[in-house]
């Protein structure tokens, strides 16, 4: 998958956690960017793009990111192991 169909997948995803079907986010996307964007709803995106894409995430993974290009860094690293 390219960054772009990563990215595409992953709006989908934010669409049902944050049930926002319009809702659009992009590489530079950050928690502040998101309205309702919390540490619960943080786990419970983490768990449904684990569940989307069909891989398991490490904590260390997950602490690294600082936006939505590095979720979508980190699963284009996943999805080509």
């Amino acid at each position: 998958m390219t960054q772009e169909e990563i990215l595409a997948e992953v709006n989908k995803v934010f669409a049902a956690v944050f049930n926002k079907p319009g809702i659009v986010v992009h590489a530079g996307t950050t928690a502040k960017d998101v309205e309702g964007w919390d540490s619960l709803t943080h786990t419970l995106l983490v768990a449904k793009v684990q569940d989307h894409f069909k891989v398991k995430l490490g904590l260390r993974e997950v602490m690294k990111w600082q936006n939505v290009g590095d979720m979508c860094a980190a699963l284009a690293k996943k999805l080509s192991a």
